[in-house]
This record gives structure tokens, C-alpha cells and sequence, in this order.
């Protein structure tokens, strides 16, 4: 192990900027480049997993403004977006929004937005890992034609069997490093994009050819975010488009180890953004003038198809044989994120271990694979166990597990985007280009995301929202989602009674940048 305890000594700088306190963690450098960099950060969001279990929520919720939605949700990430690349040109620590936050605000609301990061990600990872399984099964079936084949996934023991060695695959996978993961990557998500292309070019045929009765002629209206019925509506639209986007800011959590490691990662991201959107665009607004957004027959808001939208429009659109390939693709999709997401959550843990905020043992990093092997392994581990119990008390545990998910995203990235103008407040009013991306686009994204984060915490108080199931009256999702940023401050506190010199602000201190990071 290399370089772990090793940090600049007074005087040096980290990419322009005083910053005596950040440490080298002894990760690979120059693993990545700017290609592989946005690939993992498209990898990760799984853009054909979130059209296939997104596309008719979405519908569902604002209907034919669906592709507008699509939009409203893409500009709080690119908002955000910004704070991270500003963030990056100062500070490339792979610790990304807990060493950022820290940074600005110290290092209790800094501990907390990493512990919002990590809760996340096991969130997510454990919903992949369920998804490319029963996508496994199914894909079985068809292939094979045989019913009882793609029955074996509403086996729980050999769902849980198939997830459990699905998540160990994808951790061995992670923990042999950035090169692994690199070459994996290109190969899944290329085959995602392509086949993805190919459903958007013969949906379009259909539509134009008016194949089903259900499809409509496009009209520009349809991107007018203002035309949703209610804010009810439109606060629920964004919070499924704000999840499709999630997971982009892997990108930056490979920041140690990609070439270029200032610029790069930022740029990597703004790819991944731009990528995502054209995706979700192109295919909403294909799929809507194919089949409709209503809720009969093949329309997109069918309530028996919604959750899965790909699975009842494979065949249709794309015929028996292609139809294949969609689920080949949403297979590969989960898959390919299930193996990426382990990148930004073992890197936090290891930088978090690092600056003495979580227990030493998790900063070791392999000696010759140059990755935080234990922090990867125990990603894998929590991610299987978590996914093992809540599969066994209730499927309706899990759902609402999920959805509390989108409380964690607008927590830790809203706090981002304010570290990025609190911790730059000094540099502001040097130029226009200071004040707005440094200080007046990361605010506006932090306020959108907080607005959608307290109003999804009112929503959830109702036992209706998500499952419907209630803790003493009160809704599992909101019970599900503080709890968890309850258990974060426990944890917080246990943790400061043993390592109280990264809670004195002794480790990683609060700071303002000294120097201006030119373009």
C-alpha cells in the first residue's frame, strides 16, 4: 500500500489551489481517460434500465408532457453538474461531495452528505442487482420458450441465489480495478446505446407508418413543462426524471485516477449529461408517437405494462427476434451500473477512512490492482445482505425502500451544489464567468433539489405514497427515508467519540480557495 498517508506539505498546491490537507490515497493514476471516464458515468445512470422502469410512470404522471419533464429534470443536474466540475478543478479527491462539503461547510454536515452518498448507492445497487436478475430469468425464457424457465425468478430462493452471485461478480469485477472496469464498460454500454437507437429508428417507422392506434402525431407542445395539469403532477414527474439522471457523478469519483484529473473528469460528466438527455428525449418522444401515453392497450400509462414498458413494446415495435435484443439490452444496462456503482461508493468510503472519519481499515488500498479492495468488498457484502433482508421481511420493504431513494439524491446533491458557491464565495466577484458557475448556477440547482426533497418528504408522510403500507399512521417511504438519515447521525456521533480529531476540523479543514483556477 502506497502513498495512503502521504499529503502535500504546506505550500503545495492541488490543481491551483492551497489545499495542505488533501491527501493521495495510492489509487492508479491515469487509468482513465475522457472517453472511458463519461462511459462510466453513462454506464452507472443505466440509461435503458430507467427508460424501461421510468418511461410509463412518467406518462402515467404528466402524460403527453412527458418529454418536457424529461428536461425540467435534466437542468438541475446540469446545474449541479457545474458545482461538481468547479469543484473538481480545485479539489480531484475521490471523496468528491463528502470532501467537498467538508471543505465549506466542516465536517459534520460533510460527514452527513457522504453518509447520503454511500446510503444511496447501496440502495441502488441492491435495486439492480434485483432487476438484472429477474431480467435473467426472463431473458431464459425467451430465448428457451419455455414458460417455467422465467417462472424460476418468482422462486425467492433462486432470485436471491442469482442476485447474490450477480453482485459478487460485479465487485470482483470492481475491486481488479479501473482497466477491468473500463473494458467491461465500452463493451455494455455500447451494445445499450446501439440497440437503443435501433428501438428509436423503428418506433419512429411505426409511428409514421400509423401501425398502432394508440400513437399520435408529434407536436411541439409536448415540451412545454408548463402545460402539466397540477404542481402535484409535475413535483412527481421530476422526481422520477431527476432519478433517471442519477449517477453521472461517477465520473468525478474516478477523478485520482483519470488522466487529466482537473479537467477531465468535469468534461466527462458534461458528456455523460448531454448523452442522457438526447437519449431519454429521443426515446420518449418516439415511443410516445408510436403507441400514446394513455393508459389502454399499448399506450405508455397502462398501468399493467408501465413499470416495464420495454417488455410489453419489444415485440410490437421491434418484431420476435430484435425484440430480443431489448431485453438483452435492459440485461446489460442494469448489469453494467450494478458493476459501475460500486465505483463512487467504495471511493467515498475510502476517502472518508482517509481523513479519519470512518475507521482506518477501509483506506487500504490494493497493492496491485491500486484499488480500495476492502471498501469495494464491503460495498458488495452490505449490498447483498440488504437486499437479502428486505427481500425476505417484504417485496413492499423493498419498493419503499426505492423511492426513498429519491430523498437521498436531492440531499447530498443539493448540499454539493450549495459547497460549491459557499466554498468559491470568496472569488464571486472576479467575473462573470466566476459568478455564474461558480456561484449563481450551483445555487439555482441546489434550490430546485431542495424544493423537490422537501416537497417529496411531505408527500411520503402520506401512507399512500409508494406501497401504501404505514408505520403507526404514517407512511413507510417517509419512515424508511429519515430513518436512514437518522441512522446516519447515530453513526455519526459513535464514530466522533473515536476519531474526534476529524470532527475538531484537525484532518480536513474548512478553507476558501487562494488562487483563481484558469480555464
Amino acid at each position: 500500500m502506497t502513498q495512503l498517508d502521504v499529503r502535500p506539505q504546506a505550500g503545495d498546491t492541488v490543481s491551483g489551489v492551497a489545499e495542505g490537507d488533501v491527501r493521495g490515497k495510492g489509487l492508479g493514476k491515469g487509468s482513465v481517460g475522457l472517453m472511458g471516464s463519461a462511459v462510466i458515468g453513462i454506464s452507472t445512470v443505466a440509461p435503458v434500465y430507467c427508460l424501461t422502469s421510468t418511461l410509463g410512470s412518467t406518462a402515467g404522471e404528466v402524460g403527453m408532457q412527458m418529454p418536457a419533464i424529461f428536461l425540467a429534470g435534466f437542468l438541475p443536474m446540469l446545474l449541479v453538474a457545474f458545482a461538481y466540475r468547479e469543484l473538481n478543478k480545485a479539489m480531484p479527491d475521490c471523496g468528491t461531495s463528502f470532501t467537498w462539503t467538508v471543505k465549506a461547510f466542516g465536517p459534520r454536515i460533510g460527514w452527513m452528505c457522504g453518509w447520503g452518498l454511500v446510503i444511496a448507492t447501496i440502495i441502488v445497487l441492491s435495486n439492480l442487482a434485483g432487476v438484472a436478475t429477474s431480467y435473467f430469468w426472463l431473458l431464459a425464457g425467451e430465448i428457451t420458450g419455455n414458460e417455467s424457465v422465467a417462472a424460476l425468478d418468482d422462486n425467492k430462493l433462486v432470485h436471491i441465489a442469482t442476485c447474490l452471485t450477480l453482485i459478487a461478480v460485479a465487485t470482483a469485477i470492481s475491486y481488479r480495478g479501473m482497466t477491468a472496469t473500463k473494458g467491461v464498460q465500452y463493451a455494455l454500454v455500447g451494445l445499450q446505446l446501439v440497440v437503443l437507437a435501433i428501438f428509436v429508428a423503428m418506433a419512429f417507422q411505426k409511428a409514421s407508418a400509423g401501425t398502432f392506434d394508440t400513437g399520435l402525431d408529434f407536436s411541439w407542445s409536448w415540451m412545454n413543462p408548463f402545460a402539466v395539469e397540477s404542481m402535484a403532477a409535475f413535483t412527481a414527474g421530476l422526481s422520477l426524471s431527476i432519478f433517471m439522471y442519477w449517477g453521472w457523478d461517477a465520473c468525478l469519483a474516478t477523478n485520482e485516477e483519470t488522466t487529466g484529473s482537473a479537467k477531465t473528469p468535469g468534461r466527462a460528466s458534461l458528456i455523460a449529461m448531454v448523452v442522457l438527455v438526447g437519449s431519454y428525449l429521443a426515446t420518449g418522444v418516439a415511443a410516445q408517437m408510436a403507441v400514446g401515453s394513455g393508459g389502454e392497450g399499448l399506450g405508455l400509462a397502462n398501468e399493467e405494462t408501465s413499470d416495464n414498458v420495454f417488455a410489453a413494446l419489444a415485440g410490437p415495435v421491434m418484431g420476435p427476434a430484435l425484440g430480443i435484443l431489448l431485453f438483452v439490452a435492459v440485461l446489460a444496462s442494469a448489469a453494467a451500473s450494478l458493476q459501475t456503482t460500486f465505483i463512487p461508493v467504495a471511493r467515498t468510503v475510502l476517502a472518508m477512512s482517509t481523513y479519519e472519519a470512518l475507521p482506518p481499515a477501509y483506506a487500504k488500498v490494493h497493492p496491485k490492482f491500486k484499488t480500495p479492495g476492502r471498501a469495494t468488498v464491503v460495498a458488495g457484502v452490505a449490498t447483498g445482505a440488504f437486499y437479502t433482508i428486505m427481500t425476505l421481511v417484504s417485496e413492499n420493504v423493498l419498493t419503499d425502500t426505492i423511492f426513498a431513494l429519491g430523498l437521498m439524491i436531492c440531499f447530498y446533491y443539493s448540499l454539493t451544489a450549495f459547497a460549491c458557491a459557499w466554498y468559491f464565495r470568496g472569488e464571486l466577484r472576479r467575473s462573470a464567468r466566476d459568478l455564474f458557475f461558480k456561484g449563481v448556477f450551483p445555487v439555482l440547482g441546489g434550490l430546485l433539489l431542495s424544493a423537490v426533497f422537501f416537497k417529496t418528504l411531505y408527500d411520503t408522510y402520506d401512507p399512500a405514497y409508494g406501497s401504501g403500507s404505514a408505520v403507526f399512521g404514517v407512511g413507510s417511504v417517509f419512515v424508511i427515508g429519515v430513518g436512514l438519515l437518522a441512522l446516519g447521525l447515530v453513526i455519526m456521533f459513535v464514530t466522533q467519540r473515536r476519531s474526534p480529531a476529524f470532527f475538531r476540523g484537525q484532518v480536513l479543514t474548512k478553507s476558501t480557495p487562494s488562487l483563481v483556477v484558469e480555464d
